[in-house]
């Protein structure tokens, strides 16, 4: 749930801050984000459209995907509340989950939508309701690369699923070298790393790979990487670090991660005219394919990975912010409803361009402005 992100947030060290009568459910958060003081009370403020409820600390974690995303979110809805803050970790989609399921946090981020036992999990923990998926970020999977001297690789999907187990092992390899017949491939070994955490990212690229390279992938897609072998390192940060300092390295991770860190990314042969390169725009391109397949207030998507439509970028991911339908705790729903509110709005979605991610089609972006309105 991409790109091209010329103004990176930098995110500042979390400390856990006691408050009282704040919304303090775990300490848990990222980035220190600390708004000045303001007017007491249960005040309603509105700055520009930004409409301010609720006071004190709000908590959230999961999806290292949408942290350019959340940083910039939570600055400009900061900037405006100065009586709310906010403090979201990326810890992982599946790490964000697991919080949320024991009450630690308000919402949690998630490129995978809640699992049927989750979901009965989160009975307990919203009291009267269940957690529903939201989805608020849509983007490509990049999959970066190092190789000395290429800059424009095209693979497909199933010469990915050999590299990424471990079939294919040379950056010369026939396979490879089929596709990019001008490029100068070097003899080089592939070093391919994975996520080392429980991922959203990791569970929607071997969705695609599932879907498009089935012969090649005998794996079930999954948040915790299956195959035996390559190299491991933790969050979206993790892998693209590796990748950039590695030669003949090769990983997948939210697109602006690879534009802040100056990575090549691979075009991909779908099957279209031409190879599709990452961008939020082709991304775009194959969300809007995506169909609601959550009942009520629940917004899961079902997307299509093995689309062959002209500029499509196949391999991309939404990431949901998970949060009770009803049965919310009263201290926190205030502020937990007027910030989803915000990045749901126009305003909100409209920031994500910039930043490598697809904002949400019209049709789904309307859904979940109907849906944060109706928490309860």
């Amino acid at each position: 749930m991409k790109l091209q992100r010329k103004n990176r947030l930098r995110a500042v060290a979390f400390g856990a801050i006691a408050v009282s009568g704040a919304l303090v459910l775990t300490a848990c958060g990222s980035d220190d984000n600390s708004g000045g003081g303001s007017t007491g009370g249960g005040s309603t403020k509105a700055a520009g459209n930004i409409k301010c409820e609720g006071k004190g600390q709000l908590l959230a974690s999961g999806s290292s995907a949408q942290k350019n995303a959340m940083d910039l979110w939570v600055k400009n809805f900061m900037a405006a509340c100065k009586d709310i803050q906010i403090n979201y970790k990326p810890t992982g989609s599946g790490a964000g989950i697991q919080e949320f399921l024991q009450g630690k946090t308000a919402f949690a981020g998630s490129d995978s939508a809640l699992k049927p036992e989750e979901v009965t999990k989160s009975k307990e923990v919203v009291k009267g309701g269940q957690g529903i998926n939201l989805p608020l970020v849509g983007g490509p999977i990049a999959v970066g690369y190092k190789i000395p001297g290429v800059k424009d690789l095209v693979l497909d999907a199933d010469t990915l699923a050999k590299i990424f187990d471990n079939k294919i092992e040379k950056w010369n390899d026939p396979a490879i070298a089929k596709l990019n017949k001008d490029a100068k491939l070097p003899d080089l070994k592939i070093q391919a790393f994975h996520r080392s955490d429980e991922s959203g990212t990791t569970d929607n690229f071997t969705k695609y790979l599932k879907a498009t390279a089935d012969k090649s992938w005998p794996y079930e897609p999954a948040k915790a990487w299956k195959p035996k072998g390559g190299q491991s390192a933790d969050g979206s940060a993790g892998v693209s670090s590796q990748v950039k300092q590695t030669d003949g390295a090769i990983s997948y991770f939210e697109l602006s991660y690879a534009t802040a860190n100056k990575i090549d990314t691979v075009k991909l042969n779908t099957g279209a005219s031409a190879p599709v390169e990452a961008t939020s725009d082709n991304a775009s391109k194959a969300i809007a394919e995506a169909k609601i397949t959550g009942t009520g207030k629940d917004l899961a998507l079902k997307l299509n990975y093995a689309t062959k439509a002209e500029g499509a970028y196949p391999i991309t991911l939404v990431t949901y912010e998970v949060v009770g339908d009803k049965g919310n705790k009263a201290e926190t729903l205030p502020a937990t409803k007027s910030f989803l509110t915000y990045i749901a709005s126009e305003d909100g979605q409209s920031v994500l361009k910039d930043l490598g991610y697809a904002p949400l089609p019209a049709e789904i972006a309307t859904k979940v402005r109907e849906a944060v309105a109706s928490l309860a």
